[in-house]
């Protein structure tokens, strides 16, 4: 297994182990609260390390696994249930959108909240369809980040204001800012195929990425052109290529 998995046992109880108990009160011990294990998914160690740094010095919370890509990611979290996974957009071998939707069907109890610097705009609504409890940007401050994950391990939704008014427009009929973006109407397979080939990859290679077929990046191409209103690969590959700098 690749050296970027790591897991840590730091407030991690084995079968065999007893609970951990802070001093006594009198003629009874209080029990010590457990901290809330997280699992960081990111194919950047200094990004990771930097969030786990902030998470390690909280009281109630702590990093338990690390991973850099979502094969690793799904293996920490089998191995240790944490109770949150934090996964990055962009990953190696596939998507932070297809990962969360993986482990909301096989580990439901576990919590995601994505964290990316991707646009808000068109991410964070994709996020919660995907099964994610939020949708946090990497620039976010670090008492923010503290706050994001707090609220999604209380069982709630975070979104930062900008995401919460977006996702919101969508439902009281405000559909003109999105109908003015043709990447609304891409599927979030469409859309990672899009940045891959933004990224200067070709069918063999983001098949490889995806775990797909030739064939099936081919047709996810074609579904591409129809949607964005192109007819020639080349074209395609420069709104691509063109999208990706625009975000930079």
């Amino acid at each position: 297994m690749s050296s970027t998995l790591t897991a840590s046992r730091r407030g991690m109880r084995m079968p065999h182990e007893s609970k951990p108990f802070s001093a006594a009160r009198g003629n009874r011990t209080i029990p010590q609260k457990e901290k809330a294990g997280i699992v960081l998914v990111d194919d950047h160690p200094l990004v990771r390390e930097g969030i786990a740094s902030l998470i390690d010095a909280e009281a109630d919370m702590q990093v338990v696994g690390q991973a850099g890509s979502v094969g690793e990611g799904l293996a920490l979290i089998d191995q240790l249930r944490p109770a949150m996974v934090m996964i990055d957009i962009n990953l190696p071998d596939g998507g932070g959108l297809e990962m969360t939707k993986g482990i909301k069907a096989r580990f439901k109890s576990v919590k995601v909240l994505i964290f990316s610097l991707h646009a808000e705009g068109l991410y964070a609504r994709r996020a919660l369809q995907a099964g994610a409890a939020g949708y946090l940007n990497k620039s976010s401050s670090a008492t923010e980040i503290s706050r994001a994950i707090r609220q999604v391990l209380g069982g709630h939704v975070y979104l930062s204001k900008l995401s919460t008014d977006l996702c919101l427009s969508r439902f009281v009929g405000n559909e003109a800012a999105t109908a003015a973006d043709p990447l609304e109407a891409l599927t979030d397979r469409e859309l990672s195929i899009f940045e891959l080939l933004g990224q200067g990859l070709g069918s063999q290679q983001i098949g490889d990425r995806l775990h797909l077929s030739v064939k099936t990046i081919e047709t996810y191409r074609q579904n591409l052109k129809h949607k964005l209103g192109v007819t020639a690969n080349p074209e395609l590959i420069r709104q691509a290529i063109q999208w990706q700098m625009e975000r930079r």
